[in-house]
């Protein structure tokens, strides 16, 4: 770690150390983990990391924070809420992130009052408000939710290296959005879709692959590998036990995109990620990918 990052990190630690006590919410992704650490140093015991249990949260997400949360020797807190409560969000429209966000940090101030905390804190650094439209971070801005490393002007690369620094394993952890970022935009979001997902990633995880998306597409699983891992994903073992397997899960077609992983590739334009949850942006032609594949056209010389 340089000496201007150490010189943001030592900003962003000492205006945690002015409050009372503060709830971060904790994904265990890079960046909220970053500010577990920052808090755990500043405010020892009066630091909390949350982390919200519901239906789009893949059961080893909550595995991997809870053992971040311990390797930071924070303590850890977990509550659960339902996304599929809310009809705007099962709805699935290009605000569904808002929702989501402004339910779990909703959920977060309800943990945080019963602490007796008033300090929220989440994971928005400064690379993520100039990444176009972001639904979920007009929640954190409504609910006053504070940003330690959007505030230190500490960018994602910035992160990593504070997290190196730590000697957090999170360091290199590719993003791992909520199960929700996989169904299409305008595809409503249910729990038989989102279990089948999770179950289709987890395949994915035991075959050793690191960086990959299940894409739902109404009952059309498509797979997207990191492109180092095409390869692999194009070896005839992978794809025979690939279609068995995930057609067992209850999708109706298997494919493989061929352009390999793209953040937020079923979602609307001008939304590229962002940290410790949302994952829209635009797909390949600026629309949400709602579509009949087998309907198109396609040339044959």
């Amino acid at each position: 770690m340089n000496d201007d990052v150490a010189a943001k990190a030592a900003d962003a630690r000492s205006a945690l150390a002015e409050r009372d006590g503060v709830l971060v919410a904790f994904s265990g992704g890079v960046d909220s983990s970053v500010v577990a650490a920052l808090a755990r140093d500043a405010l020892g015991d009066d630091a909390v990391a949350c982390t919200a249990k519901s239906e789009t949260l893949p059961a080893e997400e909550l595995e991997d924070a809870t053992r971040v949360a311990d390797d930071i020797g924070i303590d850890h807190a977990i509550v659960e809420f339902s996304e599929l409560d809310d009809p705007d969000f099962v709805a699935n429209g290009d605000d569904r992130c808002y929702h989501c966000r402004t339910m779990r940090l909703s959920r977060m101030y309800e943990a945080a009052a019963d602490r007796g905390i008033g300090t929220v804190c989440d994971g928005t650094n400064a690379s993520d408000p100039g990444e176009g439209h972001r639904p979920g971070l007009e929640a954190v801005e409504e609910l006053d939710v504070v940003s330690p490393l959007l505030q230190a002007g500490i960018t994602k690369e910035e992160v990593r290296q504070i997290a190196d620094h730590y000697g957090l394993d999170v360091a290199d952890k590719p993003s791992m959005a909520c199960l929700s970022s996989r169904i299409p935009t305008g595809l409503e979001v249910t729990e038989e879709r989102l279990t089948r997902i999770e179950k289709a990633e987890r395949l994915l995880r035991t075959w050793g692959f690191s960086q990959f998306r299940v894409r739902d597409h109404d009952g059309l699983a498509r797979i997207e590998v990191g492109r180092d891992e095409l390869e692999a994903a194009l070896n005839p073992d992978f794809v025979a036990a690939a279609r068995e397997h995930i057609l067992d899960l209850g999708f109706d077609h298997v494919t493989l995109d061929l352009q390999g992983y793209e953040t937020g590739s079923v979602s609307p334009a001008g939304e590229p990620g962002s940290a410790d949850g949302d994952e829209q942006s635009a797909n390949r032609d600026g629309e949400p990918v709602v579509e009949d594949v087998f309907a198109r056209d396609y040339p044959t010389s």
